[in-house]
């Protein structure tokens, strides 16, 4: 492979290749990126509702104990 390349100009091997790979992958390299994307919207999503259900079930336990300490 080294032997082919060897005796090509700069341009084939820095811009001729890559966009034909760009060309040939590039509807899985978009799928691959936009799975991920969505997958770390969805962990992020993920960790803000259990840290507002964490918040919000502190404060009714702290707002009902306080409660409990005025009788």
């Amino acid at each position: 492979m080294r032997e082919i390349f060897a005796g090509m100009p700069w341009w084939v091997k820095w811009i001729a290749v890559p966009v034909i790979a760009l060309v040939v992958f590039g509807g899985m390299i978009a799928s691959v990126v936009g799975f991920l994307i969505g997958l770390l919207f969805k962990v992020l999503l993920f960790v803000a509702l259990v840290g507002g259900l964490i918040y919000v079930v502190r404060k009714f336990i702290s707002t009902s104990s306080s409660r409990n300490s005025d009788w």
